[in-house]
């Protein structure tokens, strides 16, 4: 969806009592949206909106981030941790191409960030001016709407038009572009009452015969499981589907983004399923006689080979984006539909067994293949000892961001999520340096909760500027660097599949305790299990930031492993 002048059929109401500025505009709307953060960073064409900021900042905190894709990464972490619609800006050029990897980050996850974006004046476009560049059009392809706005008197709808497409239905990004003299120009127009968007239809519940199909399908399944997915969290389904599960004595594996989604700790999760997911919980996947998948898109990673992927099974397949259903999978049971409501229309339908053969095969697996066993190492720290270490000290009870890579299975897999909304990483686009810029938006989202941001080094490199950030906003915020010297996965993958080619892997890194300290943070390195635990106990007690240069073990693989283009039956478990 596009739009090069943010015309629209819509009504506009008028108040001609009332004159705003185009920057006063877009507070306004930023407000009536229930957001409370915008993280930025100004520049030329944008500093008029700033100059309205200045004016609103006893109600809309601005955070001053040092790079424009620290803002998109802190905004997506808003918004995940509250539900409402993250908010990122910059001035034109650079800094608005800056954001297109968070664009598409938001895009691939389903986060409903809106990017709000300085652009030349309106007679210098098209002139090649200073800092010009076709943002819109570079944005379209990685966000769910995008906007050109060449009349201010448009720009009350369009960003209530902005705020609704990126939080309803499936939600995702949408971009703002505007020139620096419409926020400067005023009106009197006022967003409509309602919108009525032509063409985007927003789901409700799924179609009840179709439930009511499932409904016989999930009944008439002897080994049936449940694939939860990041849709869960995004409709606040999990108390459904904890009533399905139960109800209907169903186990209970989750997708990256849907852990946390189930407890972990209950009888019927058998974990994390995917490339680094737990061995019985991909074994069951090849067995299993039905498959419900819940908010998710099978997307390869959870999937490996899809002749593998419950080859006998049927599939009920409850999704609010039609263009998923049969994408990956055969579905026997499509059904299009708020997920939350969906499964309120199915539970009463769904009949409670046994299934005493399917769980006596699930749990001896589980006892055979123990996944999440850490091996002995007595000469160095592994970094899954230092996600356990986490848990014991925050009794289990924290949110944790984590990185791309390694950092980000060992987070997955050892650290056990027994709510929504507690676990944090990108998936689809996979964009290292991520973890600490999103952590910092989780955490002034909630400054009453515990956050850990769990990150490697590679991928802290990439925005370690925003120590600067952390320190200058007082973001209390704990961040455990698993330090092994490597891009971890890339030294992974050539140890497995290039015969230990190592190129490129390997980091010469600074001290980053040290690093910390010279931006005001509170710094401490550890080499030894005795300091690890220490410095973790330190940081859970300390009341402000604090970064830890945790120093593991430098050739440790994360495992389990489904090698990609095989099955899910073809997992490598640890040899040790």
């Amino acid at each position: 969806m596009s739009s090069t002048n943010g015309r629209s059929t819509n009504v506009v109401n008028t108040d001609s009592q009332i004159a705003r500025s185009g920057g006063d505009v877009v507070c306004d709307a930023i407000l009536e949206a229930g957001v409370d953060v915008v993280f930025g960073m100004p520049g030329g064409a944008s500093l008029p909106f700033y100059d309205a900021l200045y004016r609103y900042q006893d109600r809309i905190r601005h955070v001053l981030i040092r790079h424009e894709q620290a803002a998109g990464f802190a905004a997506n972490g808003y918004a995940r941790a509250t539900g409402k619609v993250g908010v990122a800006t910059s001035t034109s050029g650079p800094g608005a191409t800056n954001l297109v990897t968070c664009m598409a980050n938001d895009m691939m996850d389903s986060v409903g960030v809106v990017y709000i974006t300085g652009q030349v004046a309106r007679p210098a476009i098209g002139s090649d001016a200073f800092q010009e560049t076709d943002i819109t059009g570079i944005s379209i392809p990685v966000t769910k709407h995008s906007y050109l706005v060449l009349d201010v008197d448009d720009l009350p709808r369009v960003m209530k038009e902005a705020f609704y497409i990126a939080s309803s239905g499936r939600p995702g990004p949408v971009h703002v572009d505007i020139p620096k003299d419409v926020f400067v120009e005023t009106t009197t127009c006022t967003a409509p009452q309602s919108l009525d968007l032509r063409g985007y239809i927003t789901p409700t519940a799924g179609d009840a015969a179709l439930v009511a199909r499932a409904a016989e399908v999930i009944n008439a399944a002897d080994r049936p499981i449940i694939m939860a997915g990041h849709g869960i969290d995004i409709s606040g389904a999990a108390e459904q589907l904890f009533a399905l599960a139960t109800r209907g004595n169903i186990p209970v594996v989750s997708t990256l983004h849907g852990v946390g989604t189930f407890p972990e700790t209950h009888p019927l999760s058998f974990g994390m399923l995917g490339m680094h997911g737990l061995a019985y919980a991909n074994f069951a996947m090849g067995k299993t006689d039905c498959i419900i998948g819940l908010g998710t898109r099978f997307d390869d990673r959870a999937v490996g080979k899809v002749e593998e992927f419950g080859p006998d099974a049927k599939v009920v397949h409850i999704d609010v984006d039609p263009a998923e259903i049969g994408k990956v999978l055969a579905t026997d049971v499509p059904i299009v539909g708020d997920l939350k409501m969906t499964l309120e229309r199915l539970l009463p339908l769904i009949n409670h067994h046994d299934r005493k053969a399917w769980f006596s095969q699930l749990d001896s697996w589980r006892g055979r293949h123990r996944s999440l066993d850490i091996p002995e190492s007595p000469e160095s720290v592994l970094p899954q000892e230092v996600v356990r270490a986490i848990y014991e000290v925050s009794g289990g009870d924290a949110r944790v961001i984590a990185d791309v890579g390694q950092n980000q299975m060992w987070a997955a897999q050892h650290f056990w999520y027994e709510k929504p909304r507690m676990f944090f990483s990108a998936g689809g686009l996979g964009p290292m340096g991520y973890a600490l810029p999103a952590a910092m938006g989780v955490k002034l989202a909630d400054d009453r909760r515990d956050v850990w941001c769990v990150t490697g080094d590679g991928g802290l490199l990439i925005n370690i500027q925003e120590f600067n950030t952390l320190a200058a906003e007082g973001i209390n915020l704990k961040v455990a660097i698993l330090n092994n010297a490597h891009l971890g996965m890339i030294r992974q993958w050539q140890e497995f599949f290039y015969e230990g080619r190592y190129m490129g892997a390997y980091l010469d890194n600074p001290d980053f305790a040290a690093v910390a300290k010279s931006f005001g943070l509170h710094g401490v390195g550890a080499t030894t299990r005795e300091e690890m635990n220490s410095a973790i106990e330190m940081a859970h007690a300390h009341d402000g930031p604090v970064v830890l240069d945790l120093h593991v073990d430098q050739v440790e693989n994360v495992y389990p492993m489904i090698v990609p283009g095989t099955g899910v039956a073809s997992v490598i478990e640890d040899p040790r």
